[in-house]
């Protein structure tokens, strides 16, 4: 497989917690996944939208439906390996707040990935709790992948197991930045953090 970085964004969720479709939210003035899809070109040779096809919300971008329905953001990743081949950058289309200094880091951070790690993320330093879905998927990553999803699991950070992963270290300070909009209080806590954005 080659080593060009190309980058998969996650936008196959229902939204049901939220109550409306969170790729539509606008954001900058565009649509939440427009903008996720842009931040992924600027580190990334070509972008994929994982889930749904982006078509009606204007974007060009080529898109993946999952291979086998049901497993969650595991399944759309295991896809992209599979049809677009690794490296990966996985980012999930609901981050409002994550940049271009973030992805650079994660980018930059991955070349310094010990021998057999399939996975670069950040950790929360305190808690250690892991990002997967804004993270570098190495192609070494899809038996992990598929083995866990054979066994019904589909938490990514049970499905590469910690000695699998290069963790790259996150602050509480960057907290924020991982907000993901789930709930309506979600969007609260954008519309603070952004004035004018994020309220329904």
């Amino acid at each position: 497989m080659s080593e060009t970085l190309n980058a998969l964004v996650l936008a196959g969720g229902r939204s049901r917690r939220l109550g409306r479709d969170k790729v539509a939210l606008p954001v900058g003035g565009r649509p939440l996944l427009a903008r996720t899809v842009a931040l992924a070109a600027r580190h990334a040779a070509r972008v994929w939208v994982s889930g749904r096809d982006p078509g009606p919300l204007g974007l060009e971008t080529p898109w993946l439906p999952d291979d086998t329905p049901g497993m969650g953001p595991l399944g759309g990743i295991l896809t992209g390996l599979r049809r677009v081949g690794g490296p990966l950058l996985v980012l999930a289309c609901d981050l409002p707040l994550l940049d271009d200094s973030v992805v650079g880091r994660l980018v930059a951070g991955r070349a310094a990935r010990p021998a057999g790690a399939v996975m670069t993320t950040f950790r929360d330093e305190p808690d250690g709790r892991i990002e997967p879905l804004v993270a570098v998927y190495e192609q070494a990553a899809g038996p992990l992948l598929a083995a866990a999803a054979a066994r019904g699991l589909y938490a990514l950070a049970r499905a590469v197991p910690p000695p699998a992963r290069h963790h790259l270290p996150r602050s509480p300070r960057e907290a924020d930045v991982f907000l993901n909009i789930n709930f309506p209080a979600d969007l609260e806590r954008l519309a603070e953090l952004l004035p004018g954005e994020g309220r329904p």
